[in-house]
């Protein structure tokens, strides 16, 4: 029973004993836990490139200094005499090291706190000034930031500082030791210095916040003033500069205007001429209003560009028209007073040219020979677009000074006819009424080599005898007024009837029928005997269709 009783007794040491070495390791892993929290905390202190922790850090060294200065004195005082060489020597460094941190130890945040006084504000008396107020006020602005940016900088480190002393906290409840103790009074020392200094700050920043709003708006007042004088005055300036540009302008204009008229005999020439001028007159007045009135002159530049764009996709054919007008004036292609001819879709209009504006050409279709062909009709106002010069085609009947072109009459004889006379009486009868076109067109080519590569184009009236199914052919060639073809012509080919008429070996082939009733064949009247049978096979004059055999 003993033995029973005493194994009972040592089982209850055994498990009693136990437990303490369990509770020391749960408090030692707890520690380490802690320590490695700790070091991670001063590895953010000593890696950290705070201001406020710099000037703390320079203050607690201060401070050690003093305590290990005043420690060092009473040793020494207990020497009377002959104090070791040693402790004499490490008195003055320790002495000098403290100079070199006198600064921090009345006022070691003086320079993070404190915000420069607003001293000296600039008073904005007139337009020169005004780049100093603005410099006065982004002074104002950075100051303002940079109490912001210690704000800041204070904040973060009292969050590390907080952080460090919970853990510090925590550990002396499971390490009781001196060390630990002492660390905590010094982190607790810290966190009210910063405290403290945070208090001061926020005081600090209202009073200057209040002192700079103050200042800002009171200098923006006088800026405002200034600029408003000088808007009145630049108004008034302005206003009788671009007046006095306009005026000049137009005088220009005018001047330019009775110059042209002076040296300039075209008519139609000074007319064109007219038309440009006003266009650029009115082009540079509007010019020199936008660039007076217009505050910034890059933002004019970028909406007209951008709306020129946007315009030129939606108004291609417009702008055309308009680049078509600047190259008819520049290249001189039309005047005012030419006779054209334009082709569009399948119709053709010929007419003098009565106006060319930005957009268009106005033509009058005059009665021409094209009237008499095609058209049947004349005496309309013709509108085209002046953007048809690039795709259409396009002639001038009195480019570059000519007056006339080149007509031609053509008709045609029987095969037995005697086409020689036929051909001197069509030419002579063209020289008759065109002589005087022929000797202004020889002029007209002459004035035009200094500007075209022509050579010595042959300008006589010419003639020319062709084969054709039905006869000879005669076609002469002659030139005549741009402005009366029709006319002339019709005087010319009624001559030259007259005087076919009038001879008896000239005859004029046209469908006709001739009916054979005599042995001949109908050809000259020539006496050529045939057979009765062969009668049906002879050919007609002029394409004229033979009768048949009953007919003989």
């Amino acid at each position: 029973m003993k033995r029973i009783f005493f194994l009972l007794l040592c089982c209850c040491v055994l498990l009693l004993a136990e437990k303490p070495p369990k509770q020391e390791q749960r408090q030692d892993f707890r520690i380490a836990q802690l320590q490695k929290e700790l070091e991670a905390i001063d590895t953010k202190f000593e890696s950290s490139e705070n201001v406020w922790l710099k000037h703390y850090t320079s203050l607690e060294n201060y401070n050690d200094l003093t305590n290990e200065i005043n420690a060092l004195q009473k040793e020494l005082e207990s020497f009377h005499t002959n104090p070791p060489r040693s402790l004499t020597h490490r008195l003055e460094t320790l002495q000098r090291q403290q100079d070199l941190l006198k600064e921090y130890a009345q006022h070691p945040y003086g320079s993070l706190l404190e915000a420069k006084n607003i001293d000296e504000i600039p008073q904005i008396t007139n337009l020169f000034l005004i780049l100093s107020g603005y410099s006065f006020i982004k002074q104002i602005d950075e100051q303002k930031n940079a109490l912001v940016a210690n704000q800041e900088s204070l904040e973060s480190l009292l969050e590390l500082v907080r952080e460090k002393y919970r853990i510090l906290n925590q550990l002396s409840f499971v390490d009781k030791s001196v060390a630990v103790a002492d660390k905590i009074v010094r982190i607790q020392t810290m966190l009210e210095e910063l405290e403290g200094a945070q208090r001061i700050l926020a005081t600090s920043m209202d009073l200057y916040n209040q002192e700079s709003q103050s200042t800002i708006l009171k200098l923006k007042n006088q800026i405002k003033a200034q600029f408003l004088k000088t808007i009145y005055i630049g108004v008034a300036v302005r206003v009788f500069f671009c007046s006095s540009i306009c005026l000049i302008t137009i005088l220009l204009a005018f001047l330019l205007k009775l110059t042209l008229r002076k040296y300039i005999l075209d008519t139609d020439r000074i007319y064109t001429a007219s038309k440009v001028i006003n266009f650029l007159n009115i082009t540079i007045i509007v010019l020199i209003l936008l660039f007076a009135y217009m505050e910034n002159v890059s933002y004019l530049v970028a909406i007209v560009g951008f709306a020129s764009a946007g315009l030129a996709i939606a108004m291609k054919d417009l702008f055309m028209s308009v680049l078509g007008w600047f190259v008819i004036v520049l290249g001189g292609s039309v005047h005012v007073g030419d006779r054209v001819r334009v082709c569009k879709d399948g119709s053709i209009y010929v007419g003098d040219v009565l106006d060319i504006s930005m957009l268009r050409i106005t033509i009058f279709e005059d009665v021409t020979l094209t009237s008499y062909m095609e058209n049947r009709r004349a005496g309309r106002i013709i509108f085209i677009p002046n953007n048809y010069i690039f795709t259409t085609m396009f002639a001038n009947y009195t480019h570059g000074g000519l007056k006339t072109v080149w007509d031609g009459i053509d008709f045609t004889i029987t095969f037995d006819s005697n086409y020689k006379k036929a051909l001197k009486i069509a030419t002579d009868t063209g020289k008759k009424y065109a002589k005087g076109y022929t000797e202004m067109v020889r002029q007209q080519v002459h004035r035009m080599r200094d500007k075209y590569s022509l050579r010595n184009p042959n300008l006589e009236v010419r003639s020319y005898c062709m084969i054709e199914p039905n006869g000879l052919r005669i076609s002469m060639w002659y030139q005549t007024n741009a402005y009366a073809t029709l006319a002339l012509r019709s005087t010319i080919s009624g001559e030259i009837m007259e005087q076919i008429l009038k001879e008896n070996d000239i005859h004029i082939a046209y469908p006709t029928s001739k009916v054979i009733t005599s042995a001949n064949d109908g050809i000259g009247n020539k006496d050529k005997k045939i057979d009765e049978a062969n009668v049906e096979n002879l050919a007609l004059l002029g394409g004229a269709v033979a009768d048949s055999k009953d007919n003989v």
